[in-house]
């Protein structure tokens, strides 16, 4: 089955000048990717028709669908519609079709139909005209060159209207696609080279119509297998029985088989364990319980952090003895156990877990480098203990102590 392949042009100087954010393109591509096809390229320029030309010219060179956005409103700058008409050797006329919706548009918000508002009513004579059901610009198929080029507004929410509702169904209609899957496994504390090192037999193995793609992030890897074929309920058996056989291999760094973050991966296993949890944060600062307050539902299983930043707190709010603090340092073992054991006494809950550390970027603490951490899980049988050495810089090293203090719950509970 021959793959299709799509390039998108976004048009508007306040794209390149970075007055506003492209989110078209990647909700665009994310839409085009799930029925089946692919975006091989993505072009931004500006409302310049000589430039707009070049684009299309590069475009239909790459690809057999270009979807352009951007440039069809009725102001001078709006220079889209007349751009193609050039490029396609067309003429502008009124469409009688889009006049009649743009009247009916209009009534329906009270307001009657002026001059300005039914030029948007002329359109290239041998375009397919796709109504806008949300707004005044129509979108346009043109079917040139043996390509097929879509052009609609830049507005995101009348874009996404106007490819649910015209352009996707169409493209459906007018394409044999193929069926295009995805399989997510997430990973935690294992680092990409690694990854690849340990998987690298089973994935040299898989067939030409698998794909997997690796997508770091601070802390994780996130792995994407990616398939495409004829036949949806085939593919989907192969891509899990090739699931089935990578997860074995990440051992007990996967923690998910679908896309969810590690705050709520913990919070299902919590759920599904029954068990409460409270934190004793100092180097986090709170920044544990916000990451795992961030999945809907958590009250039922989080109970609240103790947030004591400074030595005076892990005494008086945690019940650290002052003389075992004097003993070993704010930054050790003891300390953290104890914060840990304690925030679980005084929440009453079947899990304590804390941390204490120096996530830089100068240390008040003669005897820990920056970077030293330490964190503990207390549950009525055991405590245990981690220390870690981070090299980042300070907001990424509190953000890499909570994923490690979530990380070690996943691992002992």
């Amino acid at each position: 089955m021959k793959s299709i392949f799509a390039e998108i042009i976004t048009i508007g100087d306040e794209i390149l000048l970075g007055q506003i954010t492209d989110t078209n393109s990647q909700w665009m591509s994310a839409s085009l990717a799930a029925i089946g096809v692919r975006v091989v390229h993505r072009t931004a320029v500006g409302d310049d028709a000589q430039h707009i030309v070049q684009a299309l010219r590069l475009a239909e060179q790459r690809a057999d669908v270009i979807l352009i956005t951007g440039g069809l409103g009725p102001t001078k700058d709006d220079i889209t519609k007349k751009t193609l008409a050039e490029y396609f050797g067309d003429t502008l006329l009124l469409n009688p079709q889009a006049e009649a919706d743009l009247a009916a548009l209009m009534a329906s918000r009270g307001r009657t139909l002026n001059e300005l508002t039914r030029l948007q009513s002329m359109l290239p004579s041998r375009v397919i005209y796709v109504k806008n059901p949300v707004g005044t610009a129509p979108a346009m198929w043109f079917a040139e060159h043996g390509k097929v080029f879509v052009s609609m507004p830049g507005v995101p929410y009348e874009m996404k209207q106007i490819m649910n509702t015209g352009v996707l169904p169409k493209l459906k209609e007018t394409f044999q696609l193929p069926a295009i899957q995805h399989k997510i496994v997430r990973t935690i504390a294992y680092a990409e080279s690694a990854i690849a090192q340990k998987i690298e037999t089973w994935e040299d193995a898989l067939p030409p119509y698998l794909k997997l793609a690796y997508l770091p992030s601070a802390g994780a890897v996130k792995l994407r297998l990616t398939g495409t074929g004829a036949d949806a309920q085939v593919l989907e058996t192969e891509m899990q029985a090739q699931i089935d056989a990578l997860l074995p291999l990440l051992e007990q760094h996967a923690y998910a088989a679908d896309d969810v973050e590690i705050e709520e991966a913990v919070g299902r296993l919590l759920k599904q364990k029954g068990l409460t949890l409270a934190a004793a944060e100092s180097c986090t600062g709170g920044q544990f319980a916000t990451m795992i307050t961030n999945v809907a539902g958590s009250s039922s299983y989080f109970k609240g952090s103790f947030v004591c930043y400074v030595t005076e707190l892990k005494s008086s709010v945690l019940g650290i003895k002052p003389e075992v603090i004097q003993a070993h340092g704010v930054v050790s073992e003891q300390v953290v156990k104890e914060m840990a054991e304690n925030a679980r006494r005084l929440a009453q809950t079947d899990i304590g877990v804390a941390c204490t550390g120096i996530a830089g970027p100068a240390t008040p603490h003669d005897e820990a480098p920056v970077g030293t951490i330490w964190i503990a899980y207390a549950d009525q049988h055991r405590t245990i203990t981690k220390k870690l050495q981070l090299t980042a810089e300070r907001g990424l090293n509190r953000h890499l102590t909570a994923m490690s203090m979530l990380n070690l719950i996943r691992l002992s509970v």
